[in-house]
């Protein structure tokens, strides 16, 4: 059986961390707690659950304070989870037998994180992240903000999943403030680095700033495929915020020089055309999204709804509009097996059990 150190950084995390700490219990060998300036009861919280809980001052680097918890781990692996994220009871089972099944001389385990969920529990938003790493093949996080692993060597893709269980919003522009402090002090923006600060300008609302650096890592050479897939589809929303649709557009088709369509992109331009009441432009991208299969290890943000139930959502409002309504039916059927307790489904059902009785 492998042994896990679980190494964690923390601020202020006193209403999230017990209920971290109390979903691995019994699947962790060893817990680290680095915390880099809390005001609350953090520490003493993390000190009831081990003695390894150190200081680290913050100096506005994630990669920075991750590398000195996973300095203190002893283990053959190490774990990182953050205060809000939580081991449903299914994933602490597959992690249990992971421990007693993992093929010799595994590098990485790639782990899903789930950081949204439906009524229901399942994962409106998933991707691989790397989660357990072998000690001794020394890992090193990168990145001051939205830090990662370059990972190599043996990988082991789990079905097992992390699940962000965020009570409240992080702290307003701290990640936006990390990078600009960065540019003034003559950092040159990494590809991946640019790619997230363009993020952060579009989540502060700063879609003028945000459309430029999103035009500028997509004419960058090279990168992650997934990367400039994704900024096709952020710098469409910047530009319907800024009123330019048409421009929105062409950067949703621009995807496609990079690589076969994906399912949430198909989405995207079904819903600009539907938008603008073009429902039989919009059919065939949403018939389109529903061939596509997912590929979560390709590391891309995973929208699993976009493979079908979106899909099949708004093709019952494209055969609606179109007059078409046994089809549209049916596709709110299908839709409904995927999610019957959905109140769209169920409001659409009672559209047309009314529709239906209307006409007899």
């Amino acid at each position: 059986m492998i042994t896990i150190s679980l190494c964690m950084i923390v601020k202020n995390e006193e209403d999230v961390l017990a209920r971290c700490l109390d979903s691995v219990k019994g699947l962790v060998d060893e817990i680290v707690i680095v915390d880099t300036g809390s005001s609350d009861s953090t520490r003493e919280i993390a000190l009831k659950y081990t003695d390894k809980v150190y200081d680290f001052p913050w100096i506005d680097d994630f990669s920075a304070a991750r590398n000195f918890s996973f300095s203190k781990g002893s283990m053959q692996y190490l774990m990182w989870l953050d205060a809000d994220d939580i081991l449903l009871e299914k994933d602490k089972n597959m992690l249990l037998a992971l421990k007693e099944t993992l093929p010799e001389n595994t590098d990485v385990v790639m782990m899903r994180y789930n950081t949204s969920l439906d009524e229901s529990g399942k994962p409106l938003f998933s991707f691989y992240r790397e989660r357990l790493l072998r000690r001794e093949t020394g890992f090193v996080w990168k990145g001051a903000v939205h830090e990662a692993i370059e990972t190599f060597g043996k990988k082991y893709y789990s079905e097992a999943a992390v699940t962000h269980a965020k009570l409240r919003p992080s702290e307003p522009g701290r990640n936006l403030r990390i990078y600009e402090k960065l540019i003034t002090q003559g950092a040159v923006l990494t590809g991946r680095d640019l790619f997230y600060y363009a993020r952060e300008l579009y989540y502060n609302e700063r879609d003028e700033e945000a459309q430029k650096a999103f035009m500028d890592f997509l004419e960058q050479k090279g990168g992650y495929i997934e990367n400039k897939i994704e900024a096709c589809r952020f710098l469409a929303f910047c530009r319907y915020r800024l009123e330019k649709d048409s421009e929105a557009l062409e950067a949703l088709l621009g995807s496609l020089k990079y690589d076969r369509p994906r399912a949430e992109l198909c989405c995207d331009i079904g819903k600009h055309y539907l938008d603008r009441n073009a429902p039989a432009n919009a059919l065939s991208w949403f018939e389109l999204a529903l061939t596509i299969k997912r590929n979560d290890a390709s590391g891309a943000f995973i929208l699993p709804d976009c493979y079908d139930y979106i899909p099949f959502m708004q093709l019952c409002v494209c055969y609606d509009k179109l007059g078409n309504t046994a089809a549209a039916e049916e596709c709110n059927r299908r839709a409904g097996l995927l999610k019957p307790n959905s109140p769209a489904y169920q409001h659409n059902k009672r559209y047309f059990d009314s529709k239906r009785s209307k006409k007899q």
